[in-house]
């Protein structure tokens, strides 16, 4: 197969069926670089083509605290009261600067998801 710029739908298409063809070649091969760049354009088509939106801020929070065990209390203690750990997380009040830092910082939570609005 010629590498060259995945630009329609067909492109991608025949991109993934080489790429299922040669998917078990070993690195440093003619086979293996191509499997390689295939990659590198298919990547690159999928980012343009079917890009994947950060999620909710406010379910990102929830989905975290949820995978640390964290309570709304152990919420409270990374936004400051209870009560505006329980507004934030019935999207009542937005997120502040600091908010955003602790959050971060706490959960890990990446600062691009969290600045969004809701």
């Amino acid at each position: 197969m010629t590498l060259k710029l995945l630009k329609t739908k067909k492109d991608y298409q025949s991109a993934l069926n080489r790429l299922e063809i040669i998917f078990d070649s070993k690195p440093g091969t003619p086979q293996g670089d191509e499997l390689e760049m295939l990659g590198f354009l298919i990547e690159k088509y999928e980012q343009d083509h079917y890009p994947i939106d950060f999620p909710d801020p406010v379910e990102a929070i929830k989905f975290r605290m949820e995978q640390l065990g964290y309570t709304q209390s152990d919420l409270a203690n990374v936004v400051g009261l209870k009560s505006r750990a329980s507004e934030i997380l019935s999207k009542k009040r937005k997120l502040t600067l600091e908010m955003i830092r602790n959050l971060h910082n706490t959960l890990r939570i990446p600062t691009d998801v969290l600045i969004q609005t809701y």
